[in-house]
């Protein structure tokens, strides 16, 4: 064995594992509170295009800055603790989505809609939503899908009833 694997070995106590462990529980528990807090309070609108998405933009200048820096380096440290809830228990893509939710970059909104919109993270997200009364997430139907299908067919995305596409499916067969 590797002197350095021997060297970690060494140091690895009971006592060590024990307080992990605890720290591991509790920021598992801590990120499925406050990201179900942050998806239910969401406004069901929020990935329309028509959605406001400007911060205190009628706060002075450094006091808006100042408050985009901080939704940012918060956006940062959740995308960072979401990645690690990947390999371990915990809501890894629904807490990277809340980071990503608070970051500004290009592409944005093309990140958010695409992690959003993956079937069970939406179907997960509005049961939620229902849970505590509030309406299911809403999106901007697609450019090339007239309204009316479009409409039925994030509703249906969004309550997870696959019905009428299985019925078209089996009628073009």
């Amino acid at each position: 064995m590797p002197d350095w694997v021997s060297a970690i070995l060494a140091e690895i106590t009971w006592t060590r594992v024990l307080v992990g462990g605890v720290v591991f529980v509790a920021t598992l528990i801590g990120s499925v509170i406050v990201v179900g807090f942050l998806l239910i309070k969401l406004p069901a609108k929020y990935f329309q295009a028509k959605h406001k998405r400007d911060l205190w933009i009628d706060r002075h200048p450094v006091l808006r800055w100042s408050a985009r820096i901080v939704k940012n380096l918060i956006g940062v440290a959740l995308v960072l603790v979401g990645t690690v809830m990947l390999v371990g228990p915990g809501q890894g893509v629904l807490t990277i989505l809340i980071g990503v939710m608070l970051l500004e970059f290009p592409g944005k909104r093309r990140l958010e809609l695409y992690l959003v919109t993956r079937p069970k993270v939406l179907r997960g997200i509005n049961r939620l939503r229902a849970r505590f009364g509030k309406p299911p997430l809403e999106f901007d139907p697609p450019e090339d899908v007239p309204r009316d299908v479009a409409t039925d067919a994030t509703q249906r995305s969004a309550t997870g009833d696959r019905s009428a596409d299985l019925a078209s499916e089996s009628a073009s067969s």
